[in-house]
């Protein structure tokens, strides 16, 4: 979302929202949630600029060769399909190559591929391919556990239910051993 052309349509197009939905337009709702909606949508959608990826600080590696695991990053994300929200955990497993990452950076590409309208399955599969590109791991898997606002308030109303999807690469791919003790960190 750039400038405030950006802004002024957002704020229309929400106002038109509430006025089909019956909101009148001399009240504080017609008046100010537009505003606060292109707020929001600014800063849920940040994922969207380029420049607000993350630089992966990474560090020479001191000989570790086996699995690290990062588990249950939380997260927030949008179906691009309803604009409702998905949120859950990430965990994230990785067996460095020649560096090791800054741990932080680990939620910092979570947070920035989920600040965008997505889907699950792509969601896990941008960060996979992320870190597995940018650390030179040898192997990096992530599992996604959410939950679908748009299955649960519409349509099925499937309540608390759960959808967990997998990203592997690399070793984890090929070694079906290395793979299951990995699955088990996750899940621990």
């Amino acid at each position: 979302m750039r400038g405030s052309g950006s802004q002024r349509r957002i704020e229309q197009a929400v106002r038109t929202i509430l006025k089909e939905i019956g909101v009148e337009e001399g009240t504080e709702v017609y008046r100010n949630t537009p505003r606060r909606v292109y707020g929001m949508y600014s800063e849920l959608f940040a994922g969207m600029k380029l420049e607000n990826e993350p630089s992966i600080t990474s560090f020479k590696n001191p000989g570790y060769r086996d699995i690290l695991a990062v588990r249950d990053i939380p997260f927030y994300s949008m179906c691009e399909h309803h604009l409702l929200p998905i949120f859950g955990s990430v965990s994230i497993a990785y067996i460095p190559g020649e560096k090791i990452v800054g741990l932080s950076k680990l939620p910092r590409t979570v947070k920035y591929f989920a600040s965008r309208p997505q889907v699950q399955e792509r969601l896990t599969s941008q960060i996979a391919d992320f870190l597995y590109s940018r650390l030179g791991a040898r192997g990096v898997m992530v599992t996604i556990k959410a939950r679908h606002m748009c299955m649960e308030m519409r349509g099925a109303k499937s309540h608390r239910s759960e959808t967990i999807s997998n990203a592997i690469r690399g070793s984890f791919e090929t070694h079906p051993e290395t793979k299951e003790e990995a699955l088990r960190l996750l899940s621990i």
